[in-house]
């Protein structure tokens, strides 16, 4: 009888194939037989355990990372973030290219907002993690590297207080 896990990963592995507008035989066929659709099958009844390997070799034929096969509550999916306060004089003053994109961003926001106050500026979560990706890093990497280079705002009460 298939774990609660097993099913779970299963129902993701057929959203997925499902999305792609792929039968399990359409499977087959655009894989050339290297996924046979009985396999595919036992696979998404969460009948026959998938090995890591071929669990990314699933994710590289359907062109999926492979957190996003992986069932929800599995801790790997999607990570929590809030916004972040990036000190805006730091951020210009810095002439590293490992902060150029976030420069380029973090002005790009300004215009929009029609916000120059010049010192801070909030980061939300979806622009965070949009910049991460563009990064190759996680949220929670990216603002590790920002910290390091000393634009991120600890606490923004303190910060004006000063």
């Amino acid at each position: 009888m298939p774990s609660e896990y097993a099913k779970s990963l299963g129902a993701r592995l057929r959203s997925i194939r499902q999305q792609q507008g792929l039968s399990l035989q359409g499977v087959e066929e655009k894989s050339n037989g290297r996924w046979k659709a009985v396999v595919v099958g036992s696979y998404e009844r969460g009948d026959r355990a998938v090995t890591v390997s071929r669990l990314a070799e699933l994710a590289d034929f359907y062109r999926v990372p492979v957190s996003e096969l992986l069932p929800d509550g599995s801790g790997v999916r999607h990570e929590p973030t809030s916004k972040i306060v990036l000190d805006l004089e730091r951020l210009y003053d810095d002439a590293s290219e490992d902060l150029a994109y976030v420069a380029r961003y973090a002005r790009a926001i300004q215009q929009q907002r029609g916000d120059y106050n010049g010192r801070v500026l909030s980061i939300r979560a979806d622009d965070l993690r949009a910049l991460a990706i563009v990064y190759d890093a996680s949220p929670s990497g990216l603002i590790e590297r920002l910290t390091e280079h000393g634009v991120l705002v600890a606490d923004p009460r303190a910060f004006f207080a000063s």
